[in-house]
């Protein structure tokens, strides 16, 4: 039997609206839920519960504690390779990377490659205590291949399908840990160490 032409269109339009609804509502929130499950915080601490930093470099590795003196500035002390006050703003921008930063994706990785995200030979390793005495690591490779992430393993441990998680978190760690000593150190007030400003007083001129 032949279907009246206005049948047929109804029909056309509840079968386009039925696949508008899997794609969009079932098959989309499917796509937006692995989305969600691939980008996640990095840690689950707190800033305030950091005890020390250990971060390692090429260059230099700098062991950083929490000012027991909480009240007072600066909030961060150097204790090797030089002791004396961090700066706060420096030490402050790494946190908060570490306490918010997120992982873009993570790559279940066999071990034995890690050498291609160069995690066998990291640009930088950062060690977390907290003052429950946990610990955390984060290990940062090389950029991805356009350059806007870096690879990185986060407390890194085999799964029990030998793999490793290879994360891909911001490629403003590298800025936060590959810096001169001297920036770490607290910026010295030039302002404290300048002598006085005196005036001359004018000599008097003798009148004959």
């Amino acid at each position: 039997m032949k279907l009246p032409r206005t049948t047929l269109i109804l029909i056309l339009l509840a079968l386009g609206l039925g696949g508008f609804v899997y794609f969009h509502e079932i098959r989309g929130a499917t796509v937006r839920e692995q989305t969600k499950e691939q980008k996640q915080k990095i840690f689950s601490f707190g800033e305030d519960d950091v005890q020390s930093l250990t971060v390692t470099t090429k260059k230099l590795t700098l062991n950083l504690e929490r000012n027991p003196e909480s009240s007072s500035n600066p909030k961060w002390l150097i204790k090797s390779p030089i002791s004396g006050p961090a700066n706060d703003a420096i030490v402050s921008y790494l946190m908060n990377l570490l306490v918010k930063g997120n992982s873009e994706q993570t790559l279940s990785t066999p071990a034995k490659e890690l050498g291609e995200f160069a995690l066998d030979e990291p640009q930088a390793t950062i060690n977390i205590t907290l003052k429950n005495r946990q610990s955390h690591q984060l290990i940062l490779g090389k950029s991805n291949f356009n350059g806007r992430f870096l690879y990185a393993e986060a407390d890194p441990a085999p799964k029990p399908d030998g793999n490793i998680n290879v994360l891909l978190v911001s490629t403003d760690f590298a800025n936060a840990v590959n810096r001169e000593l001297s920036e770490w150190k607290q910026p010295v007030d030039n302002s404290q160490k300048l002598p006085p400003l005196t005036i001359p007083k004018p000599t008097p001129i003798n009148s004959k």
